[in-house]
């Protein structure tokens, strides 16, 4: 009897900030990934819900799979946590009413037919089945999951024949077996670096002239590079990038144009990156990197982190991010002071005190989605005021 996937998102806590409130952690992108493909390359089958936080509910960025609140789950099913990032497959000789763990944490479930798994308890139903994996202890691991998996990643993608042939007057350094164009243009004076691991071109990506890449690098479906040298990066599709960026995730539809180095972050869809932005990656004094939210301190463990763009964020031409600087969703940075290292979701300037009106907000959203082909309708309107309202009502 065939098994249901289902994911569970964790309780959208500051270690998941800014990206846990405003979009299903299974959808957010560990590499070329997101986690909740790489569940269902675990189980060998695809999702059949997500449960999420009831404000995301529905999730109009998802047409074909169902986005509900956390609800009981009927047997035969599989039941994973978003937060884990499982690798291999799931063993055949799993048993019905395992837990599946991960060191002492259990991470999924598989739930026999004829039970049901609770969300609220989240009992162990059975005997332990070790899986190997990546747990993620917040939203800054998706920079050590791209460290980690994004050149594995890229060899499995490559197809035998490499796609397209090597564009004219553009240079390959290293073996050009390591370079992957499958439908993508490239302009003349591109220079692909694939001595430090693959490139991966989707169907529809433009390389422009005077574009430096090193890999491992995936460019997504219809995504537009403008220049600069650029190394270590996922760049999600319909995405604009342009100037030195390095060991960064940008999820998708989200716009840095412009010059101005960001490295070791992760770049919100929808989110906005104005002329001359530069992330600090490094301390000064070489130390690990803490983050502050909510009034929270976060341990990350990590020496090179730069900053966490939530989805909708703008940052105004010459914003200099701090080290850790978080953004939340929906913030307006502008304004002659540095921003905090904790910008409030929906803060409208530089200090983090102004507050973004819900009507505003909306207005701004029904201008930029048509941008990338994507409807502003009644859905999709009625999400981003709940949005807004969870937010600002939080």
């Amino acid at each position: 009897m065939s098994r249901t996937l289902h994911l569970v998102d964790p309780p959208p806590t500051p270690a998941w900030a800014p990206f846990a409130s405003c979009r299903p952690v299974a959808e957010l992108r560990a590499g070329v990934r997101c986690l909740r493909e790489w569940w269902e390359a675990f189980v060998d089958a695809p999702v059949s819900a997500l449960h999420v936080a009831p404000h995301l509910v529905p999730f109009p960025e998802i047409a074909t799979l169902p986005v509900t609140a956390p609800l009981p789950v009927a047997g035969p099913a599989v039941v994973g946590s978003a937060d884990f990032l499982p690798f291999g497959t799931l063993p055949e000789d799993a048993p019905a009413g395992a837990t599946l763990m991960h060191g002492d944490r259990a991470v999924g479930w598989v739930v026999p037919a004829g039970t049901e798994w609770d969300p609220d308890a989240r009992p162990a139903v059975g005997p332990p089945q070790p899986v190997e994996g990546m747990l993620l202890q917040g939203a800054f691991d998706l920079v050590t999951a791209l460290e980690r998996l994004l050149a594995i990643e890229l060899e499995a993608r490559m197809a035998p024949d490499r796609g397209d042939e090597v564009p004219p007057a553009t240079t390959v350094l290293g073996d050009p077996g390591q370079l992957a164009i499958y439908g993508a243009t490239v302009e003349p004076g591109v220079v692909f670096d694939v001595r430090t691991g693959p490139i991966v071109l989707e169907a529809g990506a433009i390389v422009r002239s005077d574009t430096r890449l090193e890999g491992p690098v995936w460019i997504g479906p219809r995504a537009r590079i403008a220049g600069g040298p650029i190394k270590h990066v996922a760049i999600g599709p319909r995405c604009t990038a342009r100037g030195e960026m390095a060991a960064t995730i940008m999820m998708g539809y989200a716009n840095k144009a412009h010059d101005g180095f960001v490295g070791h972050s992760v770049i919100g869809h929808w989110a906005n990156l104005g002329a001359g932005t530069i992330t600090s990656n490094l301390k000064n004094t070489y130390g690990a990197i803490a983050l502050e939210v909510d009034g929270v301190k976060l341990v990350t463990g990590r020496q090179f982190l730069g900053s966490l763009v939530g989805d909708h964020a703008k940052t105004a031409i010459g914003t200099l991010l701090g080290t850790g600087t978080v953004v939340g969703t929906g913030a307006n940075v502008f304004g002659a002071m540095r921003p905090p290292r904790s910008v409030p979701p929906f803060a409208w300037g530089a200090d983090g005190t102004g507050r973004m009106r819900r009507d505003g907000f909306l207005t701004i959203a029904a201008r930029v989605l048509p941008r990338r082909d994507v409807a502003v309708d009644d859905a999709m309107r009625a999400f981003l005021g709940r949005l807004y309202d969870a937010h600002v009502s939080a």
